[in-house]
């Protein structure tokens, strides 16, 4: 895709702090990070959203963050990580190319969940239901 970032960093047209590379994937340092060592890792053939992506590649993707996310926390000495992915828009994915966020997290980041909804028995019944109708 000749507009997309990520593509371009891809192709080697921009620059990134590139930590993992093989003939698939993609691992980088987040340029707007929320914490230091916040890492994106990116299927190297573009793909829109991550319910767009194929299967058998977010198979291997999802190998490759795990390899990913365990070397940021030891290098960050982070308590913890967040593996993040925004399917959409709507889910504040701001770069239409499938890639997963890793985001070191501390006891004290002052970071939080997020919030809950309430949901009456009649309305989990419901999406339960079209949940499952769905698969």
């Amino acid at each position: 895709m000749p507009d997309c970032i990520f593509c371009k960093i891809v192709a080697k047209e921009l620059p990134c702090y590139k930590i993992y590379e093989d003939d698939d994937f993609l691992a980088f340092l987040d340029i707007q990070p929320i914490a230091k060592g916040h890492t994106l890792i990116i299927s190297k053939k573009h793909y829109n959203t991550f319910s767009e992506t194929p299967v058998e590649l977010l198979s291997k993707m999802i190998q490759i963050v795990h390899k990913i996310g365990q070397a940021v926390q030891k290098s960050t000495n982070a308590d913890g990580f967040n593996i993040g992915l925004n399917n959409g828009s709507a889910a504040g994915q701001l770069i239409m190319h499938t890639h997963f966020h890793i985001i070191p997290r501390f006891n004290d980041d002052g970071l939080h969940t997020w919030p809950s909804i309430e949901c009456s028995e009649e309305e989990f019944k419901k999406i339960n239901q079209d949940i499952k109708n769905n698969i």
